[in-house]
């Protein structure tokens, strides 16, 4: 493994227990699990072994990578198998959601949202507000595999457009359509404190 930025050496994955009905997503998460393992990139994720948390983490591991699982106790049998759960690089069971959470923000140096359902959603919401609030300046990516968060870029446009988002340059996340181009464009916005403006755009 080859370490290709100083700033970051971890990113939490947010991501969906199921698979989705499209493969892509899926496809998408192998291939991201891999180029963080290739670049020397833990993944902190939340701990499931099924769906697209599955084979971002089974993926990540396969390639030599580092991967830390955070679950709460009461989620352990739905998202995961106690078994699957022991191959873990780390293990870490709190007891609520509230306590998982807040560990996967402090172990992550970038944050990156892959298709998922209401939990996904609102898990980055979270950190967008945290960061809107000056509480981080950690870059943060939406997936935006097949378009899956199109209607969510339209929301907060709309929110922006009737003045209730002031601090746009703070809250938006670079919105990254093709895979490939995520951990480039994290470590690009690490080094050089912005994204690569050929590589993403901005909300």
């Amino acid at each position: 493994m080859n370490k290709t930025s100083k700033s970051i050496t971890s990113i939490c994955v947010y991501c969906g227990s199921h698979p989705g009905h499209d493969p892509a997503y899926r496809n998408a998460a192998s291939f991201l699990g891999r180029t963080m393992a290739e670049n020397g990139i833990d993944l902190v994720y939340g701990g499931g072994t099924k769906g697209i948390m599955g084979a971002v983490a089974e993926a990540v591991m396969s390639h030599g990578g580092k991967v830390i699982g955070i679950i709460p106790e009461f989620l352990m049998d739905q998202e995961a198998s106690r078994e699957a759960l022991t191959h873990l690089s780390e293990l870490h069971v709190t007891q609520n959601m509230h306590e998982r959470k807040h560990m996967m923000f402090e172990r992550a140096d970038a944050f990156v949202t892959l298709p998922g359902g209401i939990g996904t959603l609102e898990e980055i919401i979270e950190i967008m507000t945290w960061a809107q609030l000056g509480r981080h300046t950690k870059p943060m990516v939406l997936a935006n595999i097949n378009g899956f968060w199109d209607p969510l870029n339209v929301l907060l446009g709309h929110m922006g457009g009737q003045g209730f988002i002031h601090t746009a340059h703070l809250v938006g996340p670079m919105v990254i359509d093709r895979v490939e181009e995520i951990v480039p464009a994290i470590i690009a916005s690490a080094v050089n404190g912005k994204g690569d403006p050929d590589l993403i755009k901005r909300m």
